[in-house]
């Protein structure tokens, strides 16, 4: 068993097709019962070490095999000495086999089972064990009342496998009243709704056993990034290189009124570690100097250079726009090899199909796109609503990047990374102290300098690399802050803080 986040490493996650696969084949291979008997020990065990003076424990079992997982949980913990009451949904003549034998045993240990929430005493401890991986639409009325007598209870609550109410795949609540838990134990693998959506709300700390199996050899449906994902991505500084070793970032935003995003984006670009940051704000009357920063050079007019200039450098388009971004897109669009477009840049590209079919056109040339697209604005590329993208975001984020040829950082809580070709990414760092004008800007930009410094050759795995790094470290920033909204200026320097910090870690461990 181990403690998910933060994650060292990434992690395969699985969705329901695919671990209702692993799981076949596991039963097939210890036999029936087995994992259900393994699921139920390794709950038990989680709920002692998090409670182990815990006097009362509910369990609230299901009607299907989470429910056996919570009856098994209870069988051990009674034998251990604790008070247990299980409040059952299960109708004997539709419980599956396993479930059924697993209340037996229960009720030989001695364990209250009723099919009443009303156990006659205050728990220390309750164990979700309502629904599973199985759930596609909202409870009816009665598992919706159990739900809001769990999410009633001031003691911590755990999950068995996820809280109830949760889509595995998609991280959707289905309906108003899933369970939030305290801890959530994801047992034989690790679920993508965990990690997405609402799922970083409702799961509280994630908690992993593979039940005693190996690996699987399943091909994932997606992976969880880890710090592992940073190291390339700050490689050791060597004594003869000098600013032009570290490429150019370029950035093209700004316009009246706006000048600030694309400020935050060049100083981010530069904290990063970019060599030279130029920038070209689509102002005409806009400042010309950075007193915060003098490190910045400003190029008026630069995104209309030659081509040989333009596909020398990192671009980043977008931050701060405005309408004047259509100008400039066509020629950016032809020929930078490496271009991230951000807000304004996309909303301008889902209005104009002229620029869309530059974008298509891209890598046929060996020209490579970072797309990086809040909600609303991939909603917008893919011609439906926010909700839609909210209630798939793997499946909307990977449309994009199959749709464009591009690489795709969907943002949002668990970030999606996608590429085509490739197994998306979740993020599962930061929170919502990020929820603020120009943390995005500062992401762009940060993305565009570690972009820059990737060598002069423009391709896929270099900017899917970039994107899943960018973005962890990005949240990782707000890590410490649960109350209230970091600044992007301030979030700049803590970013360049923790990346040279992480940067001697991997100096250290070299």
């Amino acid at each position: 068993m181990q403690r998910v986040l933060p994650a060292s490493h990434t992690l395969p996650l699985y969705d329901v097709a695919a671990t209702r696969a692993i799981e076949a084949r596991a039963q097939t291979s210890l036999g029936a019962g087995i994992l259900m008997q393994r699921a139920g020990l390794a709950l038990a065990r989680l709920a002692l070490a998090l409670a182990p003076h815990a006097r009362g424990i509910w369990v609230a079992a299901g009607p299907g095999n989470n429910g056996g997982d919570g009856f098994e949980a209870a069988m051990h913990l009674q034998r251990w000495g604790k008070r247990v009451a299980v409040s059952s949904l299960a109708d004997a003549g539709s419980q599956p086999a396993d479930a059924r034998e697993a209340m037996q045993r229960a009720i030989a240990a001695g364990v209250t089972i009723s099919n009443s929430p009303q156990i006659g005493f205050a728990p220390d401890l309750a164990i979700d064990a309502l629904l599973g991986i199985g759930a596609r639409r909202a409870p009816d009325d009665l598992v919706a009342s159990w739900m809001r007598r769990l999410n009633a209870l001031t003691c911590a609550v755990l999950a068995a496998d996820l809280p109830s109410g949760l889509h595995a795949d998609t991280g959707v609540a289905l309906g108003a009243d899933g369970v939030s838990a305290t801890h959530t134990l994801s047992l034989l693998t690790l679920k993508p709704g965990l990690f997405t959506s609402a799922g970083r709300d409702v799961c509280g700390e994630v908690w992993f056993d593979r039940l005693d199996l190996d690996n699987p050899q399943t091909p994932p449906t997606a992976w969880l990034s880890g710090a592992s994902d940073l190291h390339t991505l700050m490689p050791v500084r060597r004594h003869a290189q000098h600013k032009g070793s570290f490429g150019d970032v370029t950035i093209v935003g700004g316009a009246a009124g706006m000048s600030g995003a694309a400020l935050l984006a060049a100083r981010a670009a530069l904290a990063a570690g970019a060599g030279r940051v130029y920038v070209d704000l689509l102002d005409n009357h806009g400042p010309r100097h950075d007193s915060q920063r003098p490190e910045l050079m400003f190029r008026p007019g630069w995104a209309g250079s030659a081509p040989e200039l333009l596909g020398a450098a990192v671009v980043v388009c977008g931050c701060g726009a405005g309408d004047a971004v259509r100008e400039v897109l066509p020629k950016l669009l032809s020929h930078v090899r490496r271009l991230l477009l951000d807000a304004d840049a996309l909303n301008a590209l889902a209005a104009d199909t002229q620029l869309q079919s530059l974008l298509a056109a891209r890598a046929g040339r060996g020209h490579v796109t970072l797309l990086t697209p809040h909600p609303l604005e991939a909603a917008r590329l893919l011609g439906c609503s926010a909700a839609q993208v909210q209630a798939d975001r793997i499946g909307a984020a990977t449309r994009l990047a199959d749709t464009w040829n591009c690489v795709v950082v969907l943002k949002g809580s668990g970030s999606v990374i996608a590429a085509p070709g490739r197994t998306p990414s979740l993020n599962p760092t930061g929170n919502a102290a990020l929820a603020g004008a120009g943390t995005g800007d500062v992401l762009a930009g940060w993305m565009g300098g570690w972009w820059s410094q990737s060598g002069a050759q423009a391709s896929v795995t270099g900017a899917f690399d970039v994107a899943r790094g960018g973005v962890y470290l990005h949240g990782m920033a707000a890590h410490q802050i649960h109350r209230g909204a970091l600044r992007a200026g301030d979030l700049i320097e803590r970013m360049h803080a923790l990346n040279r910090d992480l940067g001697d870690l991997n100096d250290s461990n070299d």
